[in-house]
């Protein structure tokens, strides 16, 4: 379980808070999609729940534990249990699909095995058996800069599970996509959060995903919180249609009260 406690976050030059007083609890079998605009304190929010960002008040805690109060090695070891996706994917384009997941296992392993590219043939198998339920395996020695969208997305979610986290993050993972993409990502993070029993929190402009795929939505506006609650009570009172180039996402405006 993740507490989130009245987080408030003040970047330095701003005059208006990132976000505002944040409370959250989040359970251990939560897929949470997290809603809002841009500028709506998404990303801040992901960034406090692994330790990249630093309330100016207020705490996160992980399992009884303040993040704010944990020293870098400390805070290492915890990140290590947080697989992160991105928006951009963060992969390496010059090299493989195997090798680009491999990354995902640096956290455990000593920085001279890394910087040589070491890994035992336990480690390779296991990278081989998350590349292959990602729906990758036929494709594990093509260079990523050689992959769709989708496939790189796909990547990233295996270097992801590798580290056999147990919450699993994304910042905007499928923004980049399109509709009929993301659909079947969304479709791939819910079957990877069901099977390796994750704790899934993902940041997101599309309301109809959210609705199709999460058992919990949480809207913000402005910094703060406007909705928490199940994806049926998030209702058409509760947003205005804003139309992106797909001309199909929902976004969260007002709640009404």
């Amino acid at each position: 379980m993740i507490e989130i406690r009245k987080i408030t976050v003040l970047y330095p030059g701003m005059k208006e808070n990132a976000l505002n007083s944040i409370n959250l609890t989040l359970q251990n079998d939560d897929f949470i999609c997290i809603l809002g605009k841009s500028g709506a304190g998404k990303s801040t929010l992901i960034r406090c729940l692994n330790g990249l960002q630093t309330p100016t008040s207020g705490e996160v805690i992980w399992d009884g534990l303040s993040l704010s109060s944990l020293n870098e090695e400390q805070l290492r070891k915890v990140r290590r249990e947080m697989g992160m996706i991105f928006q951009h994917f963060n992969l390496v384009p010059r090299l493989t699909v195997l090798q680009n997941v491999l990354t995902g296992m640096f956290g455990y392993r000593s920085s001279f095995k890394n910087l040589m590219g070491w890994f035992t043939a336990g480690e390779m198998d296991q990278a081989k058996q998350v590349i292959q339920e990602v729906g990758l395996i036929d494709f594990m020695d093509r260079r990523v800069e050689h992959l769709s969208g989708g496939q790189k997305q796909r990547v990233g979610i295996a270097r992801a599970l590798l580290q056999q986290p147990r919450v699993l993050l994304g910042d905007e993972p499928v923004a980049s996509l399109d509709p009929g993409t993301s659909d079947r990502i969304f479709n791939l993070l819910q079957e990877m959060h069901l099977k390796h029993n994750l704790q899934t929190v993902i940041n997101v402009h599309d309301v109809q995903l959210a609705k199709r795929y999460a058992t919990r939505i949480v809207a913000l506006k402005d910094g703060e919180i406007v909705f928490d609650g199940k994806p049926d009570e998030f209702t058409d009172e509760m947003y205005v249609y804003t139309y992106d180039s797909f001309g199909y996402s929902r976004m969260p405006y007002t709640v009404t009260t």
